[in-house]
Parts: C-alpha cells; sequence; structure tokens
C-alpha cells in the first residue's frame, strides 16, 4: 500500500510547494495574486488536454469556443433557474434546448425534460421517475431494472439511491447486450429496461431496435443512455456511417439521456434527461405545497441550479449549428478511422467489438496495465476498464491527425518497454483490485478517497 499511495501522491498531491490555505485569511488577498496562482497551476494541468493527450475529458477546448463561453457565463453567472420569477429568461432557455434537443433524437412536441448537472444526475432522475411511475400506475413495490453489465455505474449509484434491485444481463462477442438474457431478466417486478447508444467502457452500442420492440411488447419502459452518442450518432449517420436507430424514432423508447457538455460542446456540467412522454417526467419533481417556507418545487435533484451553464449550453446549440456538429463529427470520426486501422496492424493487440469512437483495446499477450502506465510516462491519460482488462481512448476534437500518428508511435513504444522492469503504477494496482473481493477493495478505495481529501 504506501507504494500505492507514493504513486497516487505523485498524481494527485504534486503541489507540496504551493502555499496552503486552510482558514479564511484575517485580510483579503489581492485578486492579482490569487488570479496568477490560479493561472499557475493551472497552466501547468492543462497541457495534457490542450496537446490531445487526454482521452475524452475534454471535448472541444478550442480558444475562441472557450472565449466564447467565458463572455456568455460572465453575463449569466447570477441566473438561478430556481427563481424562475426573477429569471423568466431560464424557463425560455431550458425549454428551446429541450426542443432543439428532441428534435435531433427524432422527437415530437410531446417530448419534456430538464437540463441537468450531468449524465449521472439524468439517469437518476430517469431511474427515480420509472420507479415512482411504476409504484403508482403499476402497484410495483419490489422495483427492478435491467441493465448491461456495460452500462453507466450511475445505473448502479441510481439503483443504490433509490432502492432499486439490479438484474444484469451479459455482452455478446461483440460486447453488446446479449438479447436473451434480456427477454428472460423480464418479470412483474420490471420497471425500466437500460441500454447504450453508446456505452462508456468498450463504446459499442447495443441492439436498441430489438430491445424496443420487447419493452413495447411488455409495456416496460425503455431507457436509452446517449450521454456519449447524442451529439455524435445523429450526425455520423448524415455523414454516412452506418447507425442503426436509437432514439426517439423507435416506439418502444421511453425516455434518452445526452450530455450537453460532451460532444454537445457545452461547460461541464450540464446534461438533458428527455422523456417521451409527460406522464414519466412528472414523476421526476419534487413539490411540497405544505412547507412553512411557501410552496416549493423543483424539477431536478439541485434547487438551486447554475443558470449560466444552462445558458451557455443554449449559446452553444445556436453557435455551432447543425453545419457546425457536422464538421466536429467528421473530424472525430476521421481520427478514429485511422487511428482503428493502425491498430488492427499492431500484432497482439486487439479492438474489442465494433466501435465508432470510443476505442477499446486490449490484449492477451502484454500486460495491459503494464502498457498504460507506459502511455503514461510518455504523457498520456488513457481510461483504464477492467472485465477485460483493457484501456480505451475516447476521441474528442483535441485529437487531429498529428496526435493520432503520434498515439499509434508512442503506443508501439510502450508496448516495446512493457516487461523490461518491475510493473509499477497502474499494473499493481489494478491487479490487486481484481483479486480482492468487492466489500475488500471497496473498503480499501473509501480509505483513499478520506486520504485524497483530509490527508493534504
Amino acid at each position: 500500500m504506501e507504494e500505492v499511495f507514493d504513486y497516487l501522491r505523485k498524481i494527485f498531491k504534486p503541489y507540496s510547494n504551493l502555499p496552503i490555505f486552510n482558514e479564511l485569511p484575517k485580510e483579503g488577498i489581492p485578486k492579482q495574486e490569487i488570479l496568477e496562482l490560479l493561472s499557475k497551476i493551472l497552466n501547468e494541468e492543462n497541457y495534457k488536454w490542450e496537446k490531445g493527450f487526454v482521452s475524452g475529458a475534454v471535448y472541444h477546448g478550442g480558444k475562441d469556443h472557450i472565449d466564447f463561453l467565458n463572455n456568455v457565463y460572465a453575463i449569466s453567472s447570477q441566473v438561478n433557474p430556481l427563481h424562475p420569477d426573477i429569471w423568466p429568461s431560464v424557463l425560455k432557455i431550458e425549454r428551446e434546448i429541450i426542443e432543439i434537443v428532441s428534435k435531433i433524437l427524432h422527437g415530437n412536441e410531446a417530448v419534456s425534460g430538464s437540463v441537468t448537472s450531468g449524465g449521472t444526475e439524468s439517469i437518476l432522475l430517469a431511474m427515480k421517475a420509472y420507479r415512482d411511475w411504476a409504484r403508482k400506475v403499476k402497484g410495483i413495490y419490489e422495483p427492478e431494472i435491467i441493465l448491461p453489465t456495460s452500462a453507466h455505474v450511475a445505473f448502479d449509484k441510481a439503483a443504490n439511491y433509490f432502492n432499486i434491485k439490479i438484474k444484469y444481463v451479459n455482452l455478446n462477442e461483440n460486447f453488446e447486450a446479449k438479447i436473451e438474457e434480456i427477454k428472460e431478466a423480464i418479470n412483474k417486478n420490471t420497471i425500466a429496461i437500460v441500454a447504450s447508444a453508446p456505452c462508456f467502457p468498450f463504446g459499442t452500442i447495443d441492439p436498441i431496435e430489438e430491445i424496443s420492440e420487447i419493452a413495447l411488447d411488455k409495456n416496460i419502459p425503455f431507457h436509452v443512455d446517449a450521454c456519449l452518442g447524442g451529439f455524435i450518432l445523429p450526425w455520423a449517420k448524415k455523414l454516412g456511417y452506418k447507425v442503426g436507430k436509437f432514439d426517439f424514432e423507435l416506439e418502444g423508447v421511453t425516455s434518452i439521456s445526452v450530455d450537453l457538455h460532451k460532444y454537445g460542446y457545452s461547460p461541464k456540467g450540464c446534461s438533458l434527461i428527455l422523456y417521451r412522454n409527460p406522464e414519466f417526467w412528472k414523476y421526476q419533481f419534487y413539490i411540497n405545497t405544505k412547507w412553512s417556507g411557501g410552496i416549493y418545487f423543483s424539477t431536478t435533484l439541485a434547487g438551486s441550479r447554475a443558470g449560466a451553464l444552462m445558458i451557455a449550453a443554449w449559446a452553444t446549440l445556436l453557435y455551432l449549428g447543425e453545419n457546425g456538429y457536422l464538421k466536429c463529427t467528421k473530424q472525430i470520426l476521421e481520427v478514429a478511422d485511422y487511428i482503428k486501422s493502425e491498430l488492427t496492424k499492431i500484432q497482439d493487440l486487439k479492438i474489442l467489438g465494433n466501435p465508432l469512437w470510443i476505442i477499446a483495446v486490449t490484449s492477451e499477450r502484454f500486460n495491459i496495465y503494464e502498457i498504460v502506465e507506459n502511455m503514461t510516462k510518455l504523457g498520456w491519460n488513457l481510461n483504464v476498464l477492467m472485465d477485460p482488462p483493457a484501456f480505451h481512448i475516447a476521441i474528442t476534437l483535441r485529437h487531429d491527425l498529428i496526435v493520432a500518428k503520434k498515439f499509434i508511435e508512442d503506443l508501439k513504444l510502450a508496448i516495446s518497454e512493457s516487461g523490461k522492469a518491475k510493473a509499477e503504477g497502474l499494473a499493481p494496482i489494478y491487479g490487486m483490485m481484481a483479486s480482492l473481493p468487492k466489500e475488500d477493495s471497496d473498503e480499501i478505495v473509501s480509505y483513499l478517497i478520506q486520504w485524497l481529501y483530509k490527508d493534504p
């Protein structure tokens, strides 16, 4: 564990040379001094993503785009959607975001929903809405959801928060949910079926058309998690890529989560939860008409919300327009095509499934975590996966063909260096976690979280 802490300290606590502020100063620190300190810290941290060495995380990152978003935020920093009587414009803006994105996803005028703080909140709200709807309409008090093992961990979080049982279904050889297992998992307590377009780990899209037919036949709500794909797949289809139906074009799809702060290129954190029918949406609300503070309601988990982020998302949609999103998607998919093509030429590496732009790689010969660690030493920040051991790179606008060629060159170097020295960093950490029972590994991570936030 000491080796683990030494490794993590280098990553998460590199600023031992900076001043520590652990109490309120008697006299305020001058603005310029604070700005200079922040610039020093963030300029160092921004280097990786600005150079395109990061998987996902920053999806646009262009200077002109960031300047535009900063200007929008400066105008609207005080706006709070909790007080529409003060800022009625925010109602108009949220409604327009929902209508714009709904049309992109083949929705009609009945589609309803909310802007949220991120994909996790969108997913939490959908599961909460289906739980409460099923209790009221179907009399289900022991709710269950059907979930592919590749679905986002936020669904597990929702089940934990809202006392919902999960019935997991396995993946086929293409890393997509198994249809037969979904059929077998349905019972009288099923409140929703979930699929991904695409899933986070492997970038693969579940067989959504077939699942839609099942959900429709059984009269079960069907949620499509398009947090990653909602602003790529529609444009990929227009660009001629093979993309199946995944959204409200399918009658069985009753809700979709889609992140504006990923490939919608708005600031973090901003997402959408959309429902085909407002009958589901209303079960998402919190309403209290008997509070001593007056009538209170909120449509999302949060009360006060950052209205400026919502307004910046609206401004981004208007600024980029359809042609802007097509242009961005074209670059991303062309870079992804190049990387996939080059990966197939590297012996003993394997791409998992048939992804479009989130490319997961494994190996039966090499220690994949050692390769990732070697890539980290070369300046890369990749997403590490488990079951099977793998990594993925999510292509963004920070990746052009120059960066893509550098990625392939460095990956070949990382492979050539694997096995030459004692494994350190990620390899032993993930090896240890894989070998421990879940209760023990959870306890270790809990301890690490406390260490991250408490120990300087």
